[in-house]
């Protein structure tokens, strides 16, 4: 099969997250529920005792965290909404926000991605509320991802959001694929970044590298 050939490395086939057509035509709740049902299955297989305790709730918890938590990213449903406002102020100068806690899942293994993300955009005439950066992250970092698509996705999406096109992302992560399986690496981490616009000259660049490493 052509994923037993591919084995443990690491492809990401597009920009956009690989979706079935039909993904939303099951609403939450019985999403839920067949995931429980699947991963009971999963559980037995292994060898589990699913009428202790401590693991009978387990396919529900499982589920729910699934579909509500975790993937949430997944249904357009749940994309924030994000409102302009005027730059009153007339700040023309990058705007940084830094150390935007990431918690993503690989789609290769579905073990957790935790990192940093640091944002910085130039106003165009329009602003957003801090949060609502923090937000976009935390959306596309909620669906199992490949971190440079992460990255580019959350980069399209505030030039989208701002309507600028001068943004510069970078995400710092490690990834659980690499530090509790396989190579069992527990101290190296992955940083990838996107820069468009006037991010791409030199000293703007350079200014918004030394200001995440403050």
């Amino acid at each position: 099969m052509i994923m037993d050939e591919l084995g443990d490395d690491h492809v990401s086939s597009s920009i956009e997250t690989p979706l079935r057509k039909d993904a939303f035509e099951q609403d939450d709740n019985l999403k839920i529920e067949l995931i429980q049902k699947h991963f009971k299955e999963i559980m037995h297989i292994l060898g589990l005792d699913l009428t202790d305790d401590s693991l009978k709730g387990t396919p529900n918890r499982v589920a729910k965290m699934y579909v509500k938590e975790i993937f949430s990213g997944l249904n357009p449903a749940n994309k924030p909404k994000v409102r302009l406002f005027e730059n009153k102020y007339q700040y023309n100068e990058m705007l940084i926000e830094k150390d935007i806690t990431l918690y993503s899942y690989c789609e290769h293994h579905f073990v957790p991605i935790i990192g940093k993300a640091h944002v910085a955009y130039i106003s165009a005439g329009k602003v957003i509320g801090l949060s609502k950066i923090n937000r976009l992250v935390e959306y596309y970092s909620k669906r199992p991802q490949v971190q440079e698509r992460l990255t580019v996705q959350i980069a399209e999406a505030l030039k989208e959001a701002i309507q600028t096109e001068d943004i510069a992302i970078v995400i710092d992560s490690a990834h659980l694929c690499v530090s509790s399986r396989g190579i069992k690496d527990t101290a190296s981490t992955t940083i990838t970044a996107y820069y468009s616009g006037k991010f791409k000259e030199d000293q703007t660049k350079n200014e918004f590298l030394a200001f995440i490493k403050k």
